[in-house]
């Protein structure tokens, strides 16, 4: 633990950009040495040049707002239909029989896999992109439901029992409530599947996003779109998990966990 103490002593508040300045700073100095060629991947300068050329143009916020409608509608689905079932497997022993097992089976297969499979089924059309980003935000925020609701301790139940309280209001006054901070660390987890789930299912012949970006720029070649699709994404859920762990400290403002300052 002193080890730990020690470190946190030693770092300033500005310590958490080292590395990343470091990684930008490593990768600025090959593109100028000639260490990394532009045709393998082009300057941060270049990059950012691109940037700002494809944003002047309206090209870029189109296509970053694009990719944000199927991660957000994919997100509302799957997260949705995950709370609901983590809420009726978690507070049901016969919903637990009904569902878990099954989820349980399905949770171990790559959402990956399903990208050929959701083609046959919804052929290329967007329903197919949504549907994996569905598939890939359902089972964080149902695994930590569940398991939230599961975590609560029984006595607090039996009081609501003695108190009178039905079996909706057990759950909304003791359960849901309780198991309040799983379900927004499954939350946080549903957002930055959301985003690793659009990479993928961008991939699907599209004309509109910013997948599409990419694939215009692997089949031309133009590896400072490729570097600025891959950093929109990267953005994408680092503020996706950000926006998710700050509303968490917001409605858990009253716990007094231990935090990382």
């Amino acid at each position: 633990m002193s080890v730990f103490s020690a470190l946190d002593r030693a770092a300033p508040r500005y310590f958490k950009w080292l590395l990343p300045t470091g990684l930008l700073a490593i990768w600025s100095a090959g593109a100028a040495t000639g260490a990394i060629p532009d045709g393998v991947l082009a300057s941060p300068w270049h990059t950012a040049q691109t940037a700002w050329k494809l944003a002047a143009d309206g090209t870029l916020p189109i296509a970053i707002g694009e990719s944000l409608r199927r991660a957000l509608f994919g997100l509302v689905i799957g997260g949705g239909l995950g709370l609901a079932a983590g809420i009726v497997s978690g507070a049901s022993r016969g919903g637990e029989d009904l569902l878990d097992g099954t989820l349980q089976l399905l949770r171990t297969v790559p959402f990956v896999a399903l990208a050929p499979l959701f083609i046959v089924w919804f052929g290329i059309s967007e329903v197919a992109k949504v549907a994996l980003v569905a598939f890939a935000s359902f089972f964080p925020l149902y695994l930590n439901t569940h398991g939230g609701i599961r975590d609560i301790d029984a006595r607090l139940i039996e009081v609501g029992r003695v108190m009178g309280l039905s079996r909706w209001g057990g759950l909304r006054e003791i359960l849901v409530p309780g198991a309040l901070p799983a379900i927004l660390v499954g939350l946080r987890y549903s957002l930055v599947m959301s985003i690793i789930a659009l990479v993928v299912a961008e991939q699907i012949n599209l004309t509109t996003g910013i997948g599409a970006l990419l694939g215009d720029a692997r089949r031309f070649v133009q590896t400072d779109v490729m570097a600025l699709c891959i950093a929109v994404y990267a953005v994408l859920g680092w503020a996706a998990n950000k926006g998710a762990e700050h509303f968490a400290d917001w409605q858990l403002s009253w716990r007094n966990g231990v935090r990382a300052s």
